[in-house]
C-alpha cells in the first residue's frame, strides 16, 4: 500500500457536485493499493499514520500525533499512486489492484483508521471521479509505502 499524507486545516471531497466527505484539522490521506497488498499492510500503515508525530506542540515543534490532537481523517482511494512512468509518456497502472482486491482492503483500512484513532474518518466514493480540495497546513506532506517498512 502506498499513501500520501497531508496535514490539513481542512479538506473535502465532492462527487457530482455533492460533498461526500469533509473534515476540519487533521490528515488528508490518498490511498493506493497494489495486488500484493494485504490486511497486515493495512494494520501496519494505520498504526504508523495514527502515531506519526507531525502536528505542532506548544513550542511549534512537530511532536504530536493525530491521536494527541484528536484530529479528523479524510481517506480517498487513488490508484494513480501506483503509476509506472519509466517508459514513454503515458503512465501504466498495471501495478494498481483491481476493485475485487482494492475495495475490500480500502474499506478494511478505513475501519482500522477509525479503530486506531477514534477519529472522525471521512471517505470519498471508491471508483468515482472526485474533486478533492484541501488546505495543506505547513505544508506537510509525507509518502509512506508498506513495501519500504525497514
Amino acid at each position: 500500500m502506498r499513501v500520501v499524507i497531508q496535514r490539513v486545516s481542512k479538506a473535502a471531497v465532492r462527487v457530482e457536485n455533492e460533498t461526500v466527505g469533509e473534515i476540519a484539522a487533521g490528515l488528508m490521506i490518498l490511498v493506493g493499493i497494489e495486488n500484493e497488498d494485504n490486511k497486515e499492510d493495512a494494520d501496519w500503515l494505520s498504526k504508523k499514520i495514527c502515531n506519526l508525530r507531525i502536528f505542532d506542540d506548544e513550542d511549534g515543534v512537530m511532536n504530536k500525533s493525530l491521536l494527541e490532537i484528536k484530529g479528523d481523517v479524510l481517506a480517498v482511494s487513488q490508484f494513480t499512486l501506483h503509476a509506472k512512468t519509466k517508459k514513454g509518456n503515458r503512465p501504466s497502472y498495471i501495478a494498481a489492484a483491481k476493485p475485487d482486491i482494492s475495495v475490500p482492503l480500502y474499506e478494511y483500512f478505513v475501519g482500522k483508521l477509525k479503530q486506531e484513532s477514534g477519529a472522525n474518518v471521512e471517505t470519498g466514493k471508491f471508483g468515482a471521479h472526485m474533486e478533492v480540495a484541501l488546505v495543506n497546513d505547513g505544508p506537510v506532506t509525507i509518502i509512506i509505502d508498506t513495501k519500504n517498512k525497514e
